[in-house]
């Protein structure tokens, strides 16, 4: 053998070596400053008062927001004698989001439906399954007609 192929094996850099030094904590929040001592024997603080020691007392959740009054109908008319859940007059809401809605309630139904017209048409009487999607979209749903 002619030259010398040899790995080195006296293990690089020392332990001291720190892979994240050049990472800072610009935007990060800052650590508590009072932390509650725990002791890892047998007379240890219970992991439901550090939580509740952590998290922050004053938090105030949003109120959910109606979003106005849909129409459920049922339609038979045009349809061939096939039965068709309707969802019209939506205020506000663009054709993504009705998109979305039809997707969750053929998936909640179990049967097809499509978007035509500004409408939301799902396929058979599935009046009691879209009123609750609908509801827990922060719809109010009315049913009307027959």
């Amino acid at each position: 053998m002619s030259g010398n192929k040899r790995i080195p094996t006296d293990g690089g850099q020392g332990l001291s070596h720190k892979p994240f030094a050049a990472l800072s904590n610009a935007g990060l929040p800052l650590a508590p400053e009072n932390l509650p001592e725990t002791n890892l024997g047998e007379a240890s603080v219970p992991a439901s008062r550090l939580v509740s020691s952590l998290a922050p007392t004053n938090v105030v959740k949003p109120a959910k927001k109606n979003r106005g009054r849909v129409d459920i109908v049922r339609q038979t008319a045009g349809r061939g004698g096939k039965t068709v859940t309707v969802v019209k007059n939506f205020n506000g809401i663009g054709l993504p989001e009705k998109e979305q809605l039809a997707k969750a309630m053929q998936r909640a139904c179990g049967t097809g439906g499509t978007v035509k017209d500004g409408q939301i048409e799902i396929q058979g009487d599935k009046r009691a399954e879209v009123a609750r999607i609908l509801t827990g979209a922060n719809f109010r749903p009315v049913f009307a007609g027959g």
